[in-house]
């Protein structure tokens, strides 16, 4: 198993470097660079100058030779393609993405200041799930076919299928006082007078505003979770050493709880890794409905204004997390079912 570690971890490095020359290469070919952002910035603000005038490439703005040149020289475009990546490659070793162009300031300074709402949200929809799921999943698989399981089974399905930002809309429109209840505030992370408030204060005011986004943030992977664990029991019952345990007279809460959960449990163990992706977890859209400042809303931003440092270090620290989490739920399936050798 050792060696099988070793030789993923040494995979995951030129993985990352395959992805980061795709998404390098993609972000640059992609037309409406920085630089033509700044010379629309110019252009509105009536800053440009005259004298010996270029047009830049769809910006329709004129700008002098010089102040093209400086642009390209400030965002680094002065050099060829390949060797601006290859500086970036560089500055990896200190976890250097480069300055952002929008914040001007370091790119993991902006990912840290929006770490908050993914951290948050991420890390208790990731808990939320596999502790509601699980148990209610072997509860459905023990009463399979009862009303319990069939009225569940309704509900879990129609939570999957409505979009999360749609479930969002609802309930701010019926409990964040859009025409029914106001039970809850509209969104936001925190309250106005957060600052005047008591750390006890402070704690349930961010509980208050998070439980309508989590709701959402929760609901689409823990319908899924729930489905996938009662399938994974009904299968495991059906074996035969499950037919030799009820045959020595054991009962039934030991023969789902100690035979066949430990074995239903290694299809569940693929989503076991996906928790180190939880630090970056970001929804765009809920990020919109709920006010939230986070991951999903700076990637979105970062590719309409081109962006390119910030667009690299959310690509590269995800896609590293994604790596590193796959590796995590191969050893799980090894702790789960010490059957399984990946040598």
């Amino acid at each position: 198993m050792i060696k099988y570690i070793f030789r993923r971890i040494l995979f995951i490095i030129p993985t990352l470097i395959g992805i980061s020359i795709v998404v390098f290469g993609i972000v640059n070919l992609a037309p409406g660079s920085p630089i033509e952002q700044k010379l629309q910035q110019l252009r509105f603000s009536g800053s440009a100058e005259g004298g010996g005038e270029t047009s830049s490439r769809g910006a329709g703005a004129t700008v002098s030779e010089e102040v093209l040149e400086a642009l390209k020289k400030q965002y680094g475009f002065d050099k060829p393609v390949h060797i601006r990546y290859w500086i970036w490659l560089k500055n990896l070793s200190t976890l250097d993405f480069g300055d952002s162009f929008t914040y001007e300031e370091p790119v993991i300074d902006v990912i840290i200041s929006k770490f908050p709402v993914s951290l948050q949200f991420g890390i208790f929809s990731f808990i939320l799930s596999y502790l509601i799921s699980i148990p209610l999943g072997v509860f459905k698989a023990i009463k399979n076919g009862t009303k319990f399981d069939i009225g569940s089974s309704v509900a879990l399905y129609f939570a999957y299928s409505i979009p999360s930002f749609m479930l969002g809309i609802f309930l701010i429109v019926f409990f964040a006082g859009g025409s029914f209840l106001d039970v809850f505030p509209i969104g936001g992370m925190y309250s106005d007078f957060y600052d005047e408030m008591t750390t006890t204060e402070r704690f349930f005011d961010r509980i208050y505003h998070a439980i309508l986004p989590l709701f959402c943030f929760t609901i689409g992977s823990f319908a899924q979770l729930t489905i996938l664990m009662k399938n994974s029991i009904i299968e495991e019952i059906s074996k035969d050493y499950i037919r030799t345990a009820r045959a020595k007279g054991l009962s039934e809460k030991v023969v789902y709880l100690k035979h066949a959960l430990r074995n239903a449990l290694i299809p569940i163990a693929t989503g076991i890794g996906s928790f180190l992706s939880v630090f970056f977890a970001g929804s765009l859209l809920l990020e919109k409905v709920f006010q939230l400042d986070g991951i999903g809303l700076l990637g979105f931003n970062s590719i309409l204004s081109r962006d390119y440092n910030v667009i690299m270090g959310l690509v590269f620290i995800q896609s590293a997390l994604m790596l590193v989490g796959n590796l995590i739920s191969d050893i799980t399936y090894v702790i789960v079912d010490p059957r399984i050798d990946f040598e």
